[in-house]
């Protein structure tokens, strides 16, 4: 759920609104005395988000606390945020809808498990902010009333939410004659956040690859670049029978991606 102001919440539900504060104003580090670490964001993976729905982000984390401090008298979750600093003014934020599940591992020690969800469809992710991300938490307690009821942990890491990226392939004609010229066409597009739609990617390179038949690794053959509208147009020669395919490195906003490969049989 993406906060755009105060995310302080209180009994049970991390992403309500609870108190107002002016924007420029910096969030207190009062709280629970709880420390976050060993913060884990999508199992170390990219966070890629397509134009519509949403993303399921499991997150790990741990807590470590005051042993004569309940923790049943708090509730926490994890974050990523963009900018400098955090606090319930920081802007964009996304966190976690519901408190994270916690299992004491020690008298001061919790590890905990929750999930952030990611929806451009939504409004969590807006173009000009895909790339990297930081992680953060948040701890809250339960009879909280007041700003300084909340504990904010910025700085715990990093992750990237990238805009999906998709690809296609067609190698024609089919059936070849061996050493006859073969057309490999293909298009690129990525999620357009802005407006929960997908469009051409130009101006970027993709590879066309080759796998022989009965081979399981692709080569690259060479390096095209789209068109305006994401197209994608080479020639090769025939030679064997096998699979063309597009791939695509991806960018620092943009997810990698593969064409699944088109069968070329030559005769």
């Amino acid at each position: 759920m993406r906060i755009r102001a105060t995310v302080v919440a209180v009994t049970g539900a991390l992403a309500l609104s609870a108190f107002a504060v002016p924007a420029a104003q910096a969030a207190p580090t009062a709280g629970p005395a709880v420390t976050f670490s060993n913060m884990k964001v999508n199992k170390g993976k990219n966070i890629v988000v397509g134009a519509t729905g949403k993303v399921a982000v499991p997150v790990t984390y741990t807590l470590t606390k005051p042993a004569d401090l309940s923790a049943s008298s708090f509730e926490s979750g994890p974050l990523v945020y963009r900018g400098t600093t955090l606090g319930s003014s920081t802007n964009p934020m996304i966190i976690s809808d519901a408190p994270g599940k916690c299992t004491a591992a020690s008298t001061t020690v919790l590890n905990c498990s929750a999930t952030i969800y990611v929806s451009a469809e939504y409004g969590d992710v807006a173009n000009s902010e895909a790339g990297a991300w930081k992680v953060g938490g948040l701890a809250i307690a339960n009879d909280a009333q007041s700003e300084a009821d909340a504990k904010w942990q910025g700085g715990l890491g990093t992750t990237k939410v990238l805009r999906q990226s998709k690809l296609t392939v067609n190698a024609s004609p089919e059936p070849v004659k061996k050493g006859r010229t073969i057309t490999v066409t293909g298009k690129l597009t990525r999620a357009n956040w802005d407006t929960n739609t997908y469009g051409g990617y130009s101006g970027v390179y993709a590879q066309l690859q080759f796998r022989k038949k009965g081979s399981t690794t692709y080569s690259t053959v060479k390096s095209v670049k789209t068109t305006s509208t994401g197209g994608l147009s080479t020639t090769v020669k025939a030679s064997v029978d096998g699979y063309y395919r597009y791939t695509f490195v991806g960018t620092a906003t943009t997810a990698p991606v593969s064409a699944a490969g088109d069968y070329i049989d030559v005769q």
